[in-house]
């Protein structure tokens, strides 16, 4: 059993990573101030998806093994800079009109979801941060690790999916009052799809070390 101090600090530290600007976050904020509220919850539910996989991860070592392969961590940080590059083409063409038109809202709500799960899968240094991060909580001679790894996990993903939420819904309160303006929506559309873009260079430039 993890000490209650231990856990605090653990809570605190994954409180304030979640709020610190960074991909996930920023992602979270686009699509809900370019899409609403409730495309920024899927994404954010997606994003913790995805969170599973990569304490998984860490928990079974195959993240040890991602960050001493360089063939595999450049594949797959490619791989989802060219996903965000897809995203920014979506926005820089999409008009103030296309939202979700001609489709089911759940045909749209699991493009979102996928988004999510997608944006965090792809990006390695994910489960690089985790491997640095959720071990330090661990510790052998409270029993096995890998369940302590996979309860740590848990709460940061519970802890994001509160930080997230909270974002998606301001951004996407945001958001609807600037899309009563067809100009603003557009202009919502091209600052997310230069974020996109952004964050596509700053993936792909990543170093396995950094």
């Amino acid at each position: 059993m993890i000490p209650i101090e231990s856990l605090t600090t653990f809570v605190i530290a994954s409180v304030l990573l979640a709020l610190v600007p960074g991909p996930d976050n920023i992602f979270v904020l686009t699509q809900s101030s370019v899409n609403g509220h409730k495309a920024g919850l899927l994404v954010t539910l997606g994003l913790c998806t995805g969170l599973i996989v990569h304490t998984s991860a860490v928990a079974l070592g195959i993240t040890a093994v991602l960050k001493t392969s360089y063939v595999a961590f450049t594949v797959l940080k490619i791989a989802g800079a060219m996903y965000l590059l897809y995203l920014a083409w979506r926005a820089f063409h999409a008009s103030s009109e296309e939202i979700n038109t001609g489709q089911s809202r759940e045909v749209a709500g699991i493009k979102y979801y996928l988004r999510g799960v997608i944006m965090n899968v792809t990006n390695p240094k994910v489960s690089i941060f985790f491997l640095a991060f959720l071990p330090q909580f661990a510790d052998p001679s409270r029993g096995p690790v890998i369940q302590q790894i996979f309860f740590l996990g848990m709460i940061f993903i519970l802890v994001t999916l509160l930080v997230f939420g909270g974002i998606a819904l301001l951004a996407g309160a945001v958001g609807a009052w600037l899309a009563n303006t067809p100009r603003a929506q557009t202009i919502m559309n091209r600052i997310a799809g230069a974020v996109f873009v952004a964050m596509a260079l700053k993936l792909v430039t990543a170093n396995i070390n950094s």
